[in-house]
This record gives structure tokens, sequence and C-alpha cells, in this order.
């Protein structure tokens, strides 16, 4: 499985982006997918998952209610919906495949290139 992320950028605080992940690979619905962010200093950390048949979803507390995770298996495409967004949303963003429990002990089978979101304030 390969993983291509888009969608980031500049936005000011309050502010909405939706990211993409295309995943190319035959066995794309097998996995679980997620999103994964790294600040700048920091260490990459879990923001949220969707199970393979999208109906189990699970999200850190700092994104709860703003973000909103969702996959569409005919596209092959995961996505991230973000609202509300904070000036410590600002990181790179991941999208990564594996399983599902396992994607959020930082245990990824697959890393997608990271996408930049930066939010003024």
């Amino acid at each position: 499985v390969q993983l291509q992320a888009s969608g980031g950028g500049l936005v000011q605080a309050g502010g909405s982006l939706r990211l993409s992940c295309a995943a190319s690979g035959r066995t794309f619905s097998s996995y679980a997918m997620g999103w994964f962010r790294q600040a700048p200093g920091k260490e990459r950390e879990f923001v949220t998952n969707i199970a393979w048949s999208g109906g189990r979803t699970y999200y850190t507390d700092s994104v709860k209610g703003r973000f909103t995770i969702s996959r569409e298996t005919a596209k092959n495409t995961v996505y991230l919906q973000m609202n509300s967004l904070k000036p410590e949303d600002t990181a790179v963003y991941y999208c990564a495949a594996g399983g599902f429990f396992e994607l959020r002990t930082m245990k990824v089978d697959y890393w997608g290139q990271g996408t930049q979101v930066t939010v003024s304030s």
C-alpha cells in the first residue's frame, strides 16, 4: 500500500481544512487508516483512526468534536475534516495504514508522506 497525503495549508485560527490520503494497492480496504501529526520539536502523535469498514472511529481527546475522519473505499481515499482549528494544531500531518487497535499504539504498517498544516493566531 502506498499513501499520498494532500490538502495541508495555512489557515487562520477557527478555520477549516480537509486533508486527503489517497492509497494505491489492492488491499487498501483491508486496513484501518489513521492520521498522525508531528509538531516542531515534538514526537509524532496519534490523532484519529477509522476501521476498514468505516464503522468505528477513535479520536485523541484534543481533537474530539473538531476533527472528523472518513473513508471512501471506492476511491481508496481517507479524509480528515478539521474544523475550529487552533494554533496548537500546527504540525505535519501523516496518514497511515495498519490494524485498528495497533494504529493507536503507533504500530503502523504503512506511512504516507506528510502534509503541512499551519494555523495562525
